[in-house]
């Protein structure tokens, strides 16, 4: 009877650790209506989650080092500015998850390459990773940026060919 009491405990203790670890999970599951479409505004600090007019979540967001102005080259620390759309996911991002955009688009490129520089590249929307931030500081390389918590809502939501529209 004492073996099997310890088989017991040590599956219940094995279970329980089971299920805290899948509540610490970054990853969640999501069957809400479909994100259309994700909208940044730069000036307000805001990005939107909507189904079609609807808006589903709201966050407030960190962008480029060097906020005003669109992204033009690389190393010049702004988010781009126009239509673009989610075309990656990473989920072993250095902050936390992310899901990235299609910048440089074909006008980003030919405009950097009639000044005779690179447009630059890897922007995303991402969590905060392992810093804690302050929501009033512009800090990304050019990307948005979220906390992490609300990172893991906007991954589960947001699906690859998402339209993402960025406004000055």
């Amino acid at each position: 009877m004492e073996r099997y009491t310890r088989r017991s405990a040590l599956a219940l203790g094995l279970g329980g650790t089971a299920l805290l670890a899948g509540c610490g999970s970054k990853f969640i599951n999501y069957d809400g209506p479909q994100v259309t479409r994700v909208e940044i505004q730069k000036g307000n600090r805001a990005m939107f989650l909507l189904h079609n007019e609807q808006v589903l979540e709201a966050y407030q967001v960190q962008l480029g080092f060097t906020a005003a102005g669109p992204k033009q080259f690389e190393g010049d620390g702004r988010t781009p500015e126009g239509r673009y759309h989610i075309d990656r996911r990473n989920p072993n991002s250095a902050f936390y998850l992310s899901v990235g955009i299609d910048y440089p688009n074909a006008e980003d490129r030919a405009y950097a390459a009639s000044m005779g520089k690179k447009p630059g590249g890897d922007i995303f929307i991402h969590g905060w990773g392992d810093k804690r931030r302050q929501r009033s500081a512009d800090w990304t390389a050019g990307c948005v940026a979220v906390t992490n918590r609300e990172m893991k809502l906007v991954y589960a939501m947001v699906q690859n060919g998402t339209p993402v529209d960025i406004f000055a």
